[in-house]
This record gives C-alpha cells, sequence and structure tokens, in this order.
C-alpha cells in the first residue's frame, strides 16, 4: 500500500514538522511499510480468539496493605520553617 507525497506533505503540515525533499521521500517509503504491515495484520485470522487487553494474564504485583507505626504529622512537619498545627503552611496564592 503505498503513500503518495502529498500524504506525507499533509501528515508533516499536521504535525509541523519541516521536511527537506529527501526526509519527505523517506517518510513515504517508512509509512508505506507501516500502513503494509498493518494490512497484512489485519488479514490475520481471528475467528474463535477472544478479545483481550493483554496476551499474558496479569497478575498483582503490589505487597499487601499493612498497618504500621508510622511518624505523626507533628514529627513530619517537625523541620519546615513553616508550619502550623501539625500542616504545612504555604503562601496564598491570589
Amino acid at each position: 500500500m503505498a503513500i503518495s507525497m502529498e500524504e506525507v506533505e499533509h501528515v508533516a503540515k499536521l504535525a509541523r514538522l519541516a521536511l527537506s525533499g529527501e526526509e519527505k521521500e523517506a517518510m513515504r517509503c517508512q509509512l508505506s511499510d507501516v500502513l503494509e504491515h498493518a494490512h497484512r495484520v489485519s488479514e490475520v485470522d481471528t475467528e474463535g480468539v477472544l478479545p483481550t487487553s493483554h496476551v499474558v494474564p496479569l497478575v498483582n504485583v503490589f505487597r499487601e496493605d499493612v498497618v504500621r507505626p508510622s511518624i505523626t504529622p507533628f514529627e513530619a512537619t517537625g523541620n519546615a520553617s513553616w508550619a502550623e498545627e501539625g500542616a504545612f503552611r504555604v503562601p496564598r496564592i491570589l
């Protein structure tokens, strides 16, 4: 499936790319290859294949959520230059 030079120029304009003549020709060949590959993939028989979002099953890799002792808000803001009642204070933004 060949792509024309006008189509390459149109795509370049949409992408706001300034391409030289050599770059346009290279893009034309590369885009034609991509479209041909997509066409070949679309011809694959997928009858009986269930749609999936991943080709391998996903496993939860997160650790268990366990409550542990932590520092208090007052300890967390202890070194802050501007803290109030266990919270960081920041300048007002108008």
